[in-house]
């Protein structure tokens, strides 16, 4: 059983072996008690303290790393059909000349 455990990839919980039961989880093993249902552990986890904070990415790249980076955030722009995304990075490099 612990080896098929290991090959799930989508589930929110997996009990393995008879001394395992799903109450077990839910009420003492300390695994989450809400857990994705109706297939929605292929996108989603269980609740958790995650869900209720947020997030702040901080993107600090240097002249030489955007440089490196420009063209394909180009045409990635162009391809979403935004091209000010992409001119925000021409134009940065087109001001250091």
């Amino acid at each position: 059983a612990t080896g098929v455990a290991a090959q799930v990839t989508s589930a929110g919980a997996v009990f393995v072996g008879p001394w395992a039961p799903v109450s077990l989880g839910d009420y003492c093993a300390g695994s989450n008690h809400v857990l994705p249902t109706a297939g929605c552990a292929r996108h989603s986890s269980g609740l958790s303290v995650q869900t209720f904070l947020r997030g702040i990415h901080v993107i600090d790249y240097s002249e030489s790393a955007l440089k490196d980076v420009a063209g394909h955030v180009i045409t990635l722009a162009n391809a979403e059909d935004l091209p000010a995304h992409g001119e925000a990075v021409r134009l940065r490099f087109e001001a250091l000349r």
